[in-house]
């Protein structure tokens, strides 16, 4: 036992250092003693399914979540394990394995003592030390630049989950985990569901989600699908900037940024802020049919306003640079050679 409890140790800080390394099932010993048996001094964090603990494995740290044996079943289980063995991103946080054990315990019920089945059902996943983006949304000193790189890496992660037929089902700020460099992880597919390559659509007859990043087409249980992900990322995108969910007009949502905005760059930062408000509130759309159809539309929609800005910025560089010597050039003939009209 202590010779398999070892060698368990050793895989998984071997994929720690190896980031190509498939997830696999890690024993229950190995859990329990990297978490402190599961002690409250290495509680990150707690929802109505789990309990997530900081596990210590060499100079490394892992998190351990610990499954409500209550409120998730065995089928829940294998789907959220099967969706997370198929996901490998930079915007999703990293699978490294599961543990799912049954062990026997007398137990009393009734004032006798009995024998019970103590299902324990774990994920270990990567460690991400900044916790999740609800708090940042809070942050009064945030700043664009930083707002806008985590916009594009939800877009980017959502639509990586998209093209592996995984819709996650309850996006929202906080399953959303931020690194150190400030990127974005998605996180927690406990209600994801995965399709097969052919299938676009699922039904469900129960409510999937949260109150408020819950798309109004599931409220009474109805069709599964990606439009439901654009929905929540519509209510995300309008948190970051303005930090609630409630509409506001998009003049006023710039002129709230204007002051905080580089003055070298503001022309440019709310032009990126007036195409992402603009975009999550096509998202937010009652009518599925009005969203824009996928995440990789909404990314290059990002795109294209960054190209356009580049040419725009050379163009005015070069425009500054002709006109402020002798050589003069007429502004719009220089506009036209340069394409920037």
């Amino acid at each position: 036992m202590e010779r398999k409890a070892s060698t368990a140790r050793s895989d998984l800080e071997q994929m720690l250092a190896d980031e190509t390394a498939e997830p696999k099932a890690l024993p229950l010993s190995l859990l329990q003693d990297i978490t402190g048996d599961f002690s409250d001094d290495q509680q990150i964090g707690s929802g109505g399914f789990a309990v997530v603990y900081k596990g210590i494995i060499g100079n490394r740290a892992v998190a351990v979540k610990r499954l409500s044996n209550a409120l998730m079943d065995e089928t829940e289980f294998h789907r959220e394990v099967q969706c997370l063995m198929r996901v490998k991103h930079k915007n999703v946080v990293r699978f490294l394995g599961y543990c799912a054990d049954r062990q026997g315990s007398m137990e009393k019920f009734d004032k006798k003592l009995v024998m019970a089945d103590v299902h324990e059902r774990l994920l270990c996943f990567e460690y991400i030390p900044k916790g999740s983006l609800d708090k940042y949304i809070m942050d009064a000193s945030r700043e664009w630049r930083t707002c806008y790189k985590i916009i594009k890496g939800i877009c980017e992660g959502l639509q990586y989950l998209h093209e592996n037929h995984i819709v996650h089902l309850d996006l929202k700020p906080a399953n959303i985990l931020l690194d150190d460099s400030m990127t974005p992880k998605l996180t927690d597919f406990g209600l994801s569901r995965c399709f097969d390559e052919n299938q676009s659509q699922d039904i469900t007859k129960t409510i999937i989600g949260t109150m408020g990043y819950l798309v109004p087409e599931l409220r009474e249980g109805g069709v599964i699908a990606r439009s439901a992900d654009l929905y929540s990322l519509g209510v995300i995108i309008i948190e970051i900037l303005t930090g609630q969910k409630g509409h506001q007009a998009t003049d006023d949502v710039i002129e709230s940024w204007s002051e905080r905005l580089e003055r070298s760059q503001q022309d440019t930062l709310c032009e990126q802020i007036r195409v992402c408000y603009e975009t999550a509130l096509e998202c937010r759309d009652f009518d599925p049919k009005k969203r824009p159809t996928s995440a990789l539309n909404i990314i290059d929609r990002l795109r294209e306003m960054e190209t356009t800005q580049v040419y725009q910025n050379f163009g005015n560089l070069c425009i500054a640079f002709f006109t402020s010597g002798s050589l003069q050039i007429p502004l719009e003939s220089l506009r036209w050679k340069l394409g920037t009209i």
